[in-house]
């Protein structure tokens, strides 16, 4: 049986960083970010050659291990077969270890090319199974959820297979986002979690993050009481002891604010009228950025000219 046939022509992907949990959707919701990674993709006559610029320039390898890769790899055997050779241009915008989505991004940004530079990938790999692919490299759905499809996402499994509404969030709110300057492992972040917590904070979130749909997509001004967390932040403050501390002055002054995802990163949630007077709380040692609300997820753009 043959193989895929390939463009031979680069594609571009844009793909948004992403914020998962947003305080009581722990391991189901997520936030599409304005801010990008680019990614250009072409099928060589051989080999592989690998481009990085920003983000993890310095950091990241250059070969079949890059998760990027790795991605594109698990997407073109669902496709019908490797191409020849591959060429890889990566932009890196999102900050890597600090909540924000970068492995997810990666990922997403890998399986879109792959459909995107084969041809008739659109029908092969449709957007349903480019969740269930995304979820199967990343081990959860939220952030990969939030980065394939923009907006408000709340995902979840069933029967082993990954799910994902999207919702349009309030277009009053503007994303704040403080990024402190050292990272914070993921898996260090999750090995503090307990295997078991109490009822009552289990019945709390479950309000909470209920409570949390309403206030994202219509009533911002619940967003300060739907935010409310009992299951993680508090847990994984040895690890973050600063952004837990950002988080509680940010509240104690009237601002949604949560760990973003797995942490360091602090996310608030501010009108948009407040949210450069928000951005200058947090001090020194903060890299505070005010970002759109992404609503197009992992995009397939025209080149630069």
């Amino acid at each position: 049986m043959a193989g895929p046939a390939f463009r031979a022509a680069a594609v571009r992907v844009r793909v948004p960083a992403t914020s998962a949990n947003l305080g009581p959707g722990f391991d189901a919701f997520g936030l599409a970010l304005g801010l990008y990674d680019d990614v250009v993709v072409r099928v060589a006559d051989s080999g592989l050659h690998i481009d990085i610029a920003g983000e993890g320039a310095d950091t990241l390898p250059r070969d079949e291990s890059h998760l990027l890769v790795r991605s594109l790899r698990t997407a073109f055997d669902l496709l019908g077969g490797q191409p020849r050779g591959l060429e890889v241009v990566c932009a890196n915008r999102i900050p890597h270890g600090r909540g924000l989505g970068s492995s997810s991004a990666a990922i997403c940004a890998g399986i879109v090319a792959a459909r995107a530079v084969t041809i008739g990938g659109d029908s092969r790999l449709d957007d349903a199974a480019l969740l269930e692919l995304a979820t199967e490299i990343e081990g959860h759905p939220d952030n990969v959820a939030a980065c394939l499809f923009g907006g408000f996402t709340l995902a979840w499994t069933e029967s082993g297979a990954a799910r994902a509404i999207r919702m349009d969030p309030g277009g009053s709110i503007v994303p704040v986002v403080f990024v402190p300057a050292n990272p914070v492992l993921t898996e260090t972040a999750r090995g503090l979690l307990p295997r078991t917590v109490p009822h009552v904070d289990a019945a709390a979130n479950a309000g909470r993050a209920a409570l949390l749909v309403e206030a994202l997509t219509r009533r911002p001004e619940l967003l300060l009481a739907a935010t409310e967390d009992r299951l993680h932040q508090e847990y994984r403050a040895p690890a973050m002891p600063e952004s837990i501390a950002l988080v509680n002055r940010l509240r104690a002054d009237g601002i949604p604010a949560v760990i973003s995802g797995a942490g360091p990163t602090v996310l608030a949630l501010a009108e948009d009228g407040a949210a450069d007077k928000v951005a200058l709380l947090a001090g020194e040692g903060w890299a505070a950025n005010r970002l759109a609300l992404d609503t197009a997820g992992a995009s397939v753009l025209p080149l630069a000219p």
